[in-house]
């Protein structure tokens, strides 16, 4: 290697070496009890606010929001932020199996695949990473509540009356019949022979049923339905909840009798009716639990902002932006 390439290699170095460090360090915009948010960090939350904004806005213009969105963006990794730091003092940990769980209940509830979720998420520009960081902040802040607010939320009979005398148009309930069902589930793409396989074993159920053994045996040993493990026993079901060849048979029975088999796009159901009731208001003992739940989460609510309102006027948020 001759001298001048030596001298070039080594003046570049020396330049390298020289050139002020914080030019490479990305900028703070923002410390919180002395954790930093940095520029890189706002952007990326930035520009993930301005993708769904836009889906939903057609028309917008980046520069019309783009100080709303830093704005909102900045406060929300601020109060991110101060509820990682309140879980870690209150040695609150979220594992991984946890955010999978949550999110895997969420999708039976809404009843849609991963890869359509997938595929949602991506048109509002975001990442299943992304969806699962926003559930672990659900899952710090729900355990939160949990241990410094929820013990002490108390609802007094005085409040569930006046709740149920305030909202008794909520409580209006349809005509409603006490179901034990016994459910033989078809399989996708089934053929003729197994269907009618399957209606033979439902048939033989149903002569058993009539030949006095009881309709909580049965179902433990053969029903799929989702109250099997319980005798069968779906509780009061609305009409119109049903299957319509089912709700006809269900709302067809008289209080204790027993129906034959009934086909549906799913399977062979059984049915028994062990209760009827008309439509009307449901009585305050029958809708308590479902009173004292919503006070709670209103009251939990209420408190959890004011708590969070004292946490950040404690706390030291120096905005650098």
């Amino acid at each position: 290697m001759n001298i001048a390439k030596i001298s070039l290699i080594a003046c570049t170095l020396l330049c390298f070496l020289s050139f002020p460090l914080h030019a490479f360090e990305d900028r703070i915009v923002a410390v919180v009890n002395k954790e930093a948010i940095t520029l890189f960090e706002l952007d990326m939350a930035v520009e993930a606010f301005l993708k769904r904004i836009e889906k939903g806005q057609q028309q917008v213009k980046r520069d019309d929001i783009i100080e709303e969105a830093r704005k909102s963006s900045l406060t929300k990794l601020v109060d991110d932020l101060l509820l990682q730091q309140e879980a870690r003092r209150l040695n609150i940990v979220i594992r991984d199996e946890d955010i999978d769980k949550t999110m895997g209940d969420m999708l039976a509830r809404r009843n849609i695949s991963m890869d359509k979720f997938k595929k949602s998420l991506e048109e509002d520009g975001l990442t299943i990473e992304d969806y699962k960081k926003e559930v672990k902040q659900y899952l710090l802040a729900s355990n939160i509540v949990d241990k410094t607010i929820r013990y002490k939320v108390a609802v007094s009979d005085e409040e569930i009356g006046e709740y149920y005398g305030k909202h008794r148009d909520k409580y209006e309930g349809k005509e409603a019949n006490r179901v034990q069902q016994i459910l033989v589930l078809k399989q996708k793409e089934a053929d003729e022979a197994s269907i009618a396989a399957l209606r033979e074993k439902a048939e033989g159920i149903l002569k058993r049923l009539k030949g006095g053994v009881t309709f909580e045996s049965l179902a433990l040993e053969y029903s799929q339905g989702p109250a099997a493990k319980v005798g069968g026993d779906l509780g009061f079901v609305e009409k119109g909840t049903m299957y319509p060849e089912v709700d006809e048979e269900v709302f067809r029975l008289e209080e204790g009798e027993l129906g034959g088999v009934v086909e549906s796009p799913i399977g062979f159901h059984i049915i028994k009716v062990l209760d009827k009731r008309g439509a009307g208001v449901k009585p305050i003992e029958e809708v308590r639990e479902e009173i004292i739940g919503r006070i709670s989460e209103e009251k939990i609510d209420g408190k959890f902002q004011e708590w969070f309102k004292k946490l950040k006027e404690k706390s030291l948020i120096d905005i650098r932006l």
